[in-house]
């Protein structure tokens, strides 16, 4: 049902225009809906109210609301089409798809995750991870990316692997580039610095957690699966790897042969 300020806009522009058409796709409804408007009007008679019309899913909207949010917004059309033929539905499945469709935007619009600008404090945060690195004697590489958040430092170091010593070597050595060393580090959850996970949360790696007091720093991981927490070494690493990794040799160019006409070249 329109609003009375919406009701005076559809009938301002009836009278300007004189076109159910015309003043239909001025305020974005149907002609019809001006015209019943409109006529309304003309009979000095109250607004025509809207009708709802239902669907075949009104009576399993609860349900699906369930299943939209245990699956946090996962769920498949076909699997809850055929839970709902369990529960005694007789509609099409492009039905439970449409409303499907409605209630997933509705959970997504309510648990979407906001991004607010992050501006750390100099030298408090530095973010590492690993890329794939190029192939050097047929042994493959590893690339050690970290960013210092602050000032958007970059660092690559190629490793041979991703052991414990070679951890604490890149580390070390990017300690002294960047002249000083931070006060948190944040990177994922690998073995060599989280063991296990118990009640959601992390057990740290005795080495590295002996390594992080010798130089007086506290090691941080990120929610696992969730790479947009450290999206600063994410991006670096994409750089990194782009610059750094073997590219794909193009094929070379077709030289156009000309021929003369009636003849050979």
């Amino acid at each position: 049902m329109k609003s009375p300020g919406e009701f005076m806009e559809i009938l301002a522009a009836y009278d300007l225009t004189r076109s159910y058409r015309d003043a239909a796709n001025i305020c974005g409804v149907s002609h019809n809906t001006v015209r019943s408007y409109v006529k309304a009007r003309q009979e000095g008679a109250q607004a025509p109210l809207a009708r709802h019309r239902g669907r075949m899913t009104d009576p399993f909207l609860p349900q699906m609301i369930s299943w939209v949010e245990q699956s946090r917004g996962k769920i498949r059309g076909d699997v809850v089409h055929e839970k709902l033929i369990a529960l005694g539905f007789t509609g099409c499945e492009r039905t439970t798809r449409t409303t499907l469709a409605e209630l997933k935007a509705k959970y997504r619009a309510r648990n979407v995750r906001v991004h607010r600008p992050w501006t750390p404090e100099p030298g408090l945060w530095l973010q590492f991870d690993y890329g794939d690195g190029p192939v050097v004697d047929g042994v493959k590489t590893v690339l050690f990316v970290a960013w210092l958040a602050f000032s958007r430092f970059r660092i690559v170091i190629a490793l041979r692997d991703k052991t414990m010593p070679s951890v604490f070597a890149a580390l070390d050595r990017t300690f002294r580039l960047i002249g000083g060393i931070p006060t948190y580090i944040l990177t994922d959850n690998e073995k060599t610095v989280t063991v296990e996970h118990v009640a959601g949360i992390p057990v740290r790696n005795a080495q590295i957690v002996a390594f992080s007091r010798h130089y007086s720093t506290s090691m941080q991981t990120c929610i696992p699966a969730d790479p947009a927490s450290k999206g600063g070494v994410e991006n670096a690493v994409k750089i990194a790897k782009a610059d750094l990794g073997p590219q794909r040799d193009e094929p070379p160019a077709r030289v156009p042969v000309f021929r003369r006409a009636g003849g050979r070249m």
